[in-house]
């Protein structure tokens, strides 16, 4: 009996019905939720308070929240000692500087010491848009899914942010939680399925499998409704948990289909596409084609357009499809 896939938004298929709101809302709403839930969760800002939407949480408890300034270092370090205290505490600015900037405090200070910090990346991938490739942090996945007890999410629109934000807020250790500026989809429900360490199955298909995280998910699933006109049927896979990875979906899926696009707003080397690779290396090899920024920074210009620049769109998805399929014959 085929299994129940996981509930999207009724209207998914039709872009110019879905509501378009930057995945930040959902952390900020997440946050707030999470803080109504356990009084020890406490923010700290490096002054980007509105940007990141922490100010949520600002305005809904003041006297939980701390505006650091531009010092993400000592940010990092000092939210690590008030998590060994017995807090739980977010750190909150733009990936570029946090963890950027402060990743050697992130690794010292909060994962070796398996502190209850939440590093919180806002404004992460190329869709930052004009403030260029400064800002545009694409190196956060590779850097953070590589340190000792962290855990990374990227999740796929603002509702989805919004549960990884509440999920991270529950679990002991550091957490990094990675989401963008610009507006985007959304696509998933309340009652869509999330969970740290599983991957979703969007759609389902056995001729190949396109494994997304972030914003970038609903570029997959456009991509795989344009293949099944072309009578290729893709299963996506939505990859929230870049660390913990769901081995099993992963497995089954090069199993299944035989071939594997992977996709992801930041750099392909070391990001969520090498996980992929590593596992199924280990457990099924198939052939593998990684889309995702090229060894390149990135570049000021429109969110839209730097995406279609940089090929991270519907259709380049469908033609990375069609050269993996030809290698997989």
């Amino acid at each position: 009996m085929k299994k129940e896939q996981p509930k999207l938004a009724r209207s998914w298929k039709n872009p110019s019905r879905l509501k378009l709101i930057p995945t930040r809302n959902g952390f900020g709403e997440g946050l707030v939720e999470a803080g109504k839930a356990d009084k020890n969760v406490m923010v700290i800002s490096a002054d980007l308070t509105d940007s990141t939407r922490a100010s949520y949480f600002k305005d809904a408890f003041p006297d939980r929240f701390v505006q650091f300034g531009v010092a993400e270092q000592a940010m990092a370090a000092t939210a690590a000692g008030m998590a060994l205290a017995g807090k739980t505490v977010f750190i909150a600015s733009y990936a570029a500087f946090s963890p950027g900037r402060n990743w050697e405090q992130i690794r010292t200070t909060a994962c070796l010491q398996k502190a209850n910090v939440k590093i919180a990346g806002a404004h992460a991938g190329i869709s930052v848009g004009p403030d260029g490739a400064t800002h545009q942090m694409v190196e956060d996945i590779a850097i953070t899914r590589v340190l000792p007890e962290m855990k990374v999410l990227v999740p796929c629109d603002s509702i989805e942010t919004r549960k990884a934000t509440i999920a991270a807020a529950k679990m002991k250790g550091p957490v990094y939680v990675r989401f963008a500026r610009s507006s985007s989809p959304v696509f998933t429900t309340n009652a869509t399925p999330f969970a740290v360490g599983k991957a979703q199955v969007f759609r389902d298909g056995s001729d190949l499998a396109i494994i997304a995280c972030g914003p970038l998910v609903y570029e997959a699933l456009m991509a795989a409704e344009e293949l099944s006109k072309l009578g290729i049927e893709a299963r996506v896979i939505n990859n929230v948990s870049v660390k913990p990875m769901d081995e099993k979906t992963i497995v089954q899926a090069a199993k299944d289909c035989g071939a594997i696009v992977t996709i992801e707003e930041a750099q392909a080397a070391a990001g969520m596409g090498s996980a992929v690779c590593e596992i199924t290396s280990q457990h099924f090899p198939v052939p593998v084609e990684r889309m995702g920024m090229q060894d390149r920074f990135g570049e000021s210009g429109e969110p839209n357009e730097l995406l279609e620049h940089f090929g991270l769109t519907a259709p380049y998805i469908v033609k990375a499809a069609k050269r993996i399929m030809k290698k997989k014959k």
